[in-house]
């Protein structure tokens, strides 16, 4: 395989889409070695068919404010491969939307499907429609044009999106309120729904309790636990939120949360009503963790800065892409930190994966770590399928056993000659070998 010249040709056909790039690259980094083993991948184009997505639709968005102006907002939906099962993947509402970070994601959600095992394949979508400081009126109004557009190219077998930032289950719901009455079909086109109509238990927290489940599992292989130990986390949305949950059921600490704004330290821990005051802060719309240090005095608040400065034991980036430096990794390996795992989508720079690797810190990257969302929507189209709802201990239990088994695979896979477990390799190859597979024995398409 010549990385270079492809990655070179990625570029000229697709300039300026930095995060897609990045994702590409640290993926074919990883299966250079697999791929000059197996001959048949090159052959069949595999590598070259797998970067580029099915398509993608891109479409305008109007909608009406509460003062009847008119809005117009871009759509995106990337259905990246399919050939283990239908497209899947969540849908984005931010600022920040593009379609290079939906194409990274896209791609990720390749890898990160297909270690679950479930059939499923890889896509997201989103818009740059930003809902915070939007009343409900003008969120159901955008939600409904926006569905008039995505419901032409989606299905219960076909593709089927979930939430992701700025989609929860309101949105999930109106979204699917227009699907409904277009398709005039009861189906399990979207995860993440309301518990009366077709949603499983646990899914918000899932990402975060797949997250500490996968931790849990790193920490095993070097004979701890999360008894006693510091964590610090970014973010403070559903991921976050179920990360500290499931860390402190451990009995870990948790000392930190982070926003836009800054992060809070709170050497007590964040605990009990703490943890429930995150969902507040959350629903408040106001996107900033200044608060929490008002309402929790004991707490810290600092500005304009992310975590990882903070000595901690084990660092879960839960908030968004490239937050985590080389400066934040020179910090966490200068602070004894032993277990980075990310329950974000790719929050560690190409630099800061480096150093952490060189210093032999257990590192699991977000395909692997946070594919307990997706598992747990995958769970949802079963219990859908099935026209039933599992108990959340039962949900809770096969997302445990799965994370568990994502886990033993990427060592499996990932395992180097010196005992070092390379968790971004493993999950790299495992993987793509089951998708590149499916690719050859389903022909060129």
């Amino acid at each position: 395989m010549d990385l270079e010249r492809i990655m070179n040709d990625l570029e000229k056909k697709h300039p300026g889409e930095m995060e897609y790039l990045q994702a590409v690259r640290e993926v074919l980094e990883s299966l250079e070695d697999v791929v000059n083993q197996n001959p048949q991948f090159e052959a069949a184009g595999i590598i070259d068919r797998l970067i580029e997505p099915d398509r993608v639709l891109s479409f305008k968005v109007p909608w009406l404010d509460d003062n009847g102006n008119v809005h117009v907002n871009l759509g995106y939906r990337v259905q990246f491969n399919n050939a283990i099962g239908p497209y899947k993947g969540g849908l984005r509402f931010h600022p920040s939307v593009n379609l290079s970070i939906l194409k990274f994601l896209g791609f990720e959600q390749i890898f990160k499907n297909s270690l679950t095992t479930l059939p499923m394949g890889g896509g997201k979508g989103g818009s740059d429609f930003d809902p915070k400081g939007k009343s409900d009126k003008e969120i159901m109004r955008f939600c409904q044009s926006f569905m008039l557009e995505l419901w032409k190219i989606i299905g219960p077998e076909t593709d089927v999106p979930a939430g992701d930032i700025g989609v929860g289950g309101r949105e999930i719901g109106y979204m699917y309120g227009m699907y409904k009455k277009l398709t005039r079909e009861h189906t399990g086109v979207l995860t993440g729904k309301g518990l009366n109509w077709g949603g499983s238990l646990i899914r918000p927290e899932a990402t975060g309790y797949g997250t500490v489940y996968f931790a849990k599992e790193m920490l095993a292989t070097k004979g701890e636990t999360f008894e006693g130990k510091t964590v610090c986390i970014s973010g403070f949305g559903n991921v976050a939120w179920g990360a500290a949950q499931k860390v402190t059921e451990f009995g870990g600490k948790v000392v930190t949360i982070s926003g836009p704004d800054g992060y809070v330290y709170d050497a007590d821990g964040i605990s009990g009503e703490k943890i429930e005051y995150m969902l507040e802060l959350r629903a408040s719309n106001q996107d900033i963790v200044q608060p929490y240090a008002e309402e929790f005095p004991e707490a810290k608040f600092v500005a304009g800065k992310h975590p990882w400065e903070m000595k901690c034991d084990v660092a879960l980036p839960c908030a968004t892409q490239n937050e985590l430096n080389e400066e934040d990794a020179n910090a966490l390996v200068a602070n004894g930190c032993m277990c980075v795992a990310e329950g974000a989508n790719m929050p560690s720079t190409p630099g800061a994966v480096e150093i952490l690797q060189a210093n032999k810190i257990l590192f699991g990257p977000g395909k692997a770590v946070n594919a307990g969302g997706v598992a747990t929507s995958g769970l949802e189209m079963s219990q859908n399928a099935m026209k039933l709802n599992w108990r959340s201990g039962e949900v809770d239990e096969k997302l445990h056993h799965i994370m568990q088994s994502i886990h033993a695979t990427c060592v499996k896979n990932g395992t180097e000659e010196d005992g070092y477990v390379n968790y971004v390799k493993g999950a790299n190859i495992a993987g793509f070998l089951k998708v590149a597979n499916s690719m050859l024995d389903q022909g060129i398409l």
